[in-house]
């Protein structure tokens, strides 16, 4: 027997009783009314996220890989997260994954029974060759999903790190993890549908979690994105754009610069600011840990 009723996300919301006899747009104020909650619900948790940040980037850059794992929705948000890195910030499409219960096929389809198993966890982990420097998110808002919690326990095995990002407070993935994010936003609108406020609530940890990460490996300088992949004429004209904030310079100025950077807008902007050439402006980055500031700072000295 599961139980459900204990847990927090499968309690029942007094402020929606009657959201299935009013009218559309009082069904639409009561859903934006609980949705209003979670921001605040996030809020509350700043400092373990700031934690987990912390411990994702040491990982990363100790050469280790950031692994979501979770199962339906949960799963589901992670690998959206982990995808949306490697075009938007230019890590090796291996540095940030996601891993759902049932495999991809489960991106667009539930596979029965397969959020049941702690052992396909395991397995799944084992295909990656999970290590012991690599960082295990797992992602669930009951706490309880057992593929999560067996790929939490098999990551604690090898040592690898492990964080748990939950909305019910003391749950088992909680007491197994070494560091938990528990985001208490409260009964759902429509009981026990954790896709609603849950998944908007772990939706905006993951952007947090990947974003700052990024943001402290040097991935961003100001609030622009340099590390962007130029894959199609929407992010050409970013990256052109991109060039021209950061620098003042033309487009035809930037243009140019990113032909002599082979597209990159990091080394293209550091030319540019510091006043060098595409070899030095590579130095300087490589003498920065990346860090467009840095260099710029380090090419005046």
């Amino acid at each position: 027997m599961l139980d459900l009723e204990h847990l927090l996300t499968e309690t029942r919301n007094p402020d929606t009783l009657d959201i299935d006899v009013i009218p559309t747009h009082d069904i639409l104020l009561e859903i934006n009314k609980e949705d209003l909650k979670v921001a605040e619900a996030v809020r509350q948790v700043l400092a373990p996220i700031s934690s987990a940040v912390d411990r994702i980037v040491d990982a990363l850059r100790a050469g280790g890989r950031l692994i979501y794992l979770g199962a339906g929705s949960s799963g589901r948000l992670g690998i959206l997260d982990a995808s949306e890195c490697s075009p938007t910030y230019g890590t090796p499409p291996d540095m940030v994954q996601g891993l759902i219960a049932g495999g991809a096929g489960a991106i667009f389809k539930a596979v029965e029974g397969a959020e049941d198993s702690r052992e396909l966890a395991k397995e799944d982990l084992e295909s990656i060759h999970l290590k012991s420097c690599d960082i295990v998110v797992g992602i669930a808002a009951s706490g309880r999903t057992p593929y999560v919690i067996g790929g939490l326990l098999y990551a604690k095995t090898l040592q690898s790190m492990t964080i748990a990002l939950t909305c019910t407070p003391n749950s088992e993935m909680e007491r197994i993890a070494d560091h938990s994010i528990v985001v208490l936003v409260g009964p759902e609108a429509i009981m026990g549908s954790t896709r609603m406020k849950a998944g908007t609530a772990q939706k905006m940890v993951l952007n947090m979690l990947s974003t700052a990460t990024m943001i402290q490996m040097g991935k961003v300088y100001s609030n622009l994105m340099v590390d962007l992949k130029v894959t199609n004429k929407k992010l050409d004209e970013r990256a052109k754009r991109i060039v021209c904030l950061a620098t003042g310079v033309a487009r035809e100025e930037a243009e140019h610069a990113l032909t002599l950077s082979n597209g990159s807008v990091k080394i293209a902007i550091t030319q540019l600011l510091a006043g060098v050439t595409n070899e030095e402006a590579v130095r300087l980055l490589e003498a920065s840990d990346g860090f467009v500031s840095k260099a710029v700072t380090l090419s005046k000295t």
